[in-house]
């Protein structure tokens, strides 16, 4: 998760997330070549004593300066397309969970399970724990097994809300009356948090996503547990 004084991205739990990385290294370095080639031929023209006259009137400099930023459009909106297409493939998700946002909390139904759903509200500050987070605890975690496609469905019932988990490289709009929906593969246990990203009302700073990502044989027995108590 997100730390003080951090400037980067959280850590990658995911592939889309890696791949999000990556894409915003390669498109910061090709800011930062723009950035120090046009200071250099500003300061290279301010302080210049001498003038060219085949720099003022060239036919090969436009064409350069016309050609290269096309080619560095380029560079830059393919693999912006590739990771477009990635986050809307769905291969056959191993699970299905719909969340629905209210004001001011989450649902969660397991649409390939019978019983399983629960709602999820934020841990007051005055019963937190050690350890735990303030404002982004939840009383009931998402729990979703590691390298496994997980497909998620997203509402909402009430007002505009937006599910987000930034390591996961996830955040989409819960529309009411419309059904949006995101896919992931969590690539190691942990917990990820998020928040609502949609300003939703007085308290939506208090609704926060919590995600636990746990291996395959611990999330049948949560399951189970899950169903029985219900």
């Amino acid at each position: 998760m997100a730390h003080p004084s951090q400037l980067g991205f959280q850590d990658a739990a995911s592939p889309l997330m890696e791949e999000l990385l990556h894409f915003h290294d390669h498109a910061l370095m090709i800011v930062i070549l723009i950035s120090t080639m046009v200071l250099y031929i500003i300061v290279a023209m301010v302080t210049a004593q001498l003038t060219d006259k085949l720099v003022l009137d060239s036919q090969e400099i436009e064409v350069i300066w016309t050609v290269l930023p096309a080619i560095i459009l380029i560079l830059i909106a393919l693999p912006s397309l590739r990771i477009l297409y990635l986050m809307d493939e769905i291969n056959d998700p191993h699970l299905t969970i719909k969340a629905l946002g209210h004001q001011w909390y989450w649902s969660y139904e397991y649409t390939d399970y019978q019983d399983l759903g629960f709602d999820s509200y934020m841990i007051p500050t005055q019963d937190l724990t050690p350890g735990q987070f303030r404002l982004l605890e939840a009383d009931h975690r998402m729990v979703i097994p590691v390298e496994s496609p997980i497909r998620v469905l997203i509402s909402a019932e009430d007002v505009l809300h937006s599910w987000a988990v930034p390591s996961l490289g996830v955040k989409v709009d819960a529309v009411p009356g419309r059904l949006n929906q995101a896919t992931f593969i969590v690539s190691r246990p942990g917990v990820f948090y998020g928040q609502c990203s949609e300003i939703c009302g007085a308290n939506h700073s208090f609704m926060p996503v919590v995600v636990e990502a746990v291996p395959l044989d611990h999330f049948e027995n949560w399951s189970s547990l899950m169903i029985e108590d219900a």
